[in-house]
């Protein structure tokens, strides 16, 4: 068995568990806690099946990951960038009212999305960045209710702005120009996996919601 089917069987694994957690009233508080332990196990399957060791795949990780972070940082203590909210327990360690891991699930996300669309040969980076933000407001749009209700992150008077929204269409356009304009080997199958995964996830957990 191959790295990329192994870590596929993983990220399919880990997010049927999950999705059962989440469902189940009897560990949903030991699921949330996992929660951390999960987006680092799920960046670790992206590094361990990485087919470039460059400095562009490093300086994208870690430019996607401070840029995350920081813009996070000014989000929450300002409401200026997606509008006021604040960070619950769900996604761990903060430092400055943000979870540090906030910087990596932007990565994993532009990511697996990027590796993605990569697949689809498209000539133009502003196209390609505009079909990567469309495609994170999408997820976007999933996460927010699952976010709300297990305490990753909640809005002020629990109401989620357009702003939130114009945010991450913005911010992710930028994220996508910088990922198109590194030369770097972008194709992992495994990624891909991931991204549907975690679709998957999020649109389950919102229809058993309703």
């Amino acid at each position: 068995m191959n790295r990329t089917l192994f870590c596929s069987i993983i990220i399919v694994l880990f997010h049927l568990v999950g999705l059962y957690g989440f469902m189940t009233p009897a560990f949903e508080a030991l699921f949330i806690k996992l929660v951390p332990y999960h987006l680092l196990l799920m960046l670790g399957l992206m590094i361990f099946t990485l087919n470039d060791r460059s400095m562009n795949i490093i300086k994208f990780a870690i430019g996607v990951y401070l840029a995350g972070f920081f813009i996070e940082v000014i989000g929450v203590n300002t409401g200026q960038i997606f509008g006021f909210y604040t960070y619950g327990t769900a996604l761990g360690v903060k430092l400055w009212a943000t979870p540090l891991l906030i910087g990596v699930n932007w990565l994993i996300l532009v990511y697996c999305t990027g590796v993605f669309l990569e697949t689809f040969n498209l000539k133009s980076q502003w196209l390609f960045s505009a079909l990567g933000a469309a495609i994170l407001l999408g997820i976007d749009f999933l996460i927010e209710p699952v976010a709300i209700r297990f305490d990753y992150w909640s809005w002020f008077e629990g109401v989620i702005p357009i702003q939130n929204y114009l945010g991450w269409y913005i911010f992710s356009f930028f994220l996508f120009l910088f990922f198109s304009g590194l030369n770097f080997n972008k194709k992992n199958n495994a990624a891909v996996v991931l991204l549907f995964a975690q679709l998957c996830f999020f649109l389950a957990l919102n229809l058993w919601a309703i």
